[in-house]
């Protein structure tokens, strides 16, 4: 057999060795504790608001849930023999983010019970950060309402004092039609009602959102897709849109549970899709579902779909399109 042989110009030219790896790959200084960072900073003012109006309860549910998910996460990837990985703010994320749409006056071993539940099950049996098909905390507060219905759908009016305890409990299955709490728009929209701890002040929601816009952070595709979809929706089936989006958990979950990059598709049509899906849903939940909200299973139905969607508008990495020439040439 003839030995092939190169020169040495050919081998310098040569690369040294070929690197293969799996998703993600850093292509920029912005890395994933980045972007949770500006997530912690858009959730600060919509984390002060709860505590001021539900006080007491309210702090010591997003204490709990923050140092189940971080303890969960870290025990189990002891358990497995990973690295722990706190640092990366995911766990807190999903800690904080679980406190806030559960109700004010959750008992503690349930808010933590379903925050081990969300990073442990929902997160870390897909293969940890990156590898879950559903919105970890979403799950959590699935297996909540599942589990024990009566106090997740307990909701207490807001106080604009900080209490140390909640009263005047009101256990509804349609509050989103209750017209006596939901008479003012714009209390509404400040947050002075009743609700799950976060999702009260559509403001300081908006407020976040714009935030996350600027940094980059968010795409803006999917939760403006959600919400316009949902007022649509709500408007064809005669309810007042305007009430549909500001009441419930709507902006909320559009803003920070739909934007979560590794739960919704690559595409930007595949957000939209997407955002569409989920504020259909929601308002078909509302409309003839049993549950007090829908934009939970929404989106978490509208993950199911991502590989789905990313199978049919699928994005090519690396392709460049071709510049169609100017009409009449080159000048």
């Amino acid at each position: 057999m003839e030995k092939i042989t190169t020169s040495d110009s050919q081998q310098k030219a040569a690369p040294a060795s070929l690197l293969l790896a799996s998703s993600p790959h850093i292509a920029s200084p912005v890395n994933s504790t980045a972007l949770m960072r500006n997530v912690l900073i858009a959730l600060a003012p919509v984390c002060i608001f709860s505590v001021v109006i539900f006080g007491l309860p309210v702090l010591l549910n997003i204490v709990v849930s923050v140092i189940a998910a971080m303890a969960g996460e870290s025990l189990f990837r002891l358990a497995i023999r990973k690295p722990v990985r706190v640092n990366d703010l995911s766990a807190v994320i999903t800690g904080i983010l679980l406190a806030l749409i559960v109700p004010p006056s959750l008992p503690l071993w349930m808010t933590a019970l379903g925050s081990v539940f969300a990073v442990v099950v929902a997160k870390e049996f897909f293969g940890g950060l990156g590898a879950n098909m559903f919105n970890p905390a979403l799950i959590g507060r699935a297996f909540l309402l599942m589990s024990f219905s009566n106090p997740m759908t307990s909701w207490h009016k807001a106080q604009p004092v900080f209490p140390t305890a909640l009263t005047d409990a009101t256990s509804s299955a349609s509050i989103l039609g209750d017209s006596e709490v939901f008479s003012d728009h714009l209390q509404v929209f400040l947050g002075f009602r009743a609700g799950s701890a976060g999702e009260t002040s559509i403001l300081l929601i908006l407020a976040a959102c714009f935030f996350l816009l600027v940094t980059k952070t968010i795409d803006w595709r999917t939760p403006v897709s959600m919400i316009a979809s949902a007022f649509a929706f709500a408007f064809l089936l005669g309810y007042d849109p305007v009430l549909a989006v500001l009441s419930g958990g709507l902006v909320f979950g559009a803003v920070f549970m739909a934007t979560d990059y590794v739960t919704i598709p690559l595409t930007s049509w595949g957000k939209v899709i997407f955002g569409i899906g989920a504020g259909l849903i929601t308002i078909l939940i509302r409309k003839f579902g049993g549950y007090p909200e829908g934009v939970c299973y929404s989106i978490l139905i509208m993950n199911a779909t991502v590989p789905f969607l990313n199978k049919i508008l699928p994005k090519k990495y690396g392709f460049v399109p071709v510049q169609k020439a100017p009409k009449g040439g080159a000048k």
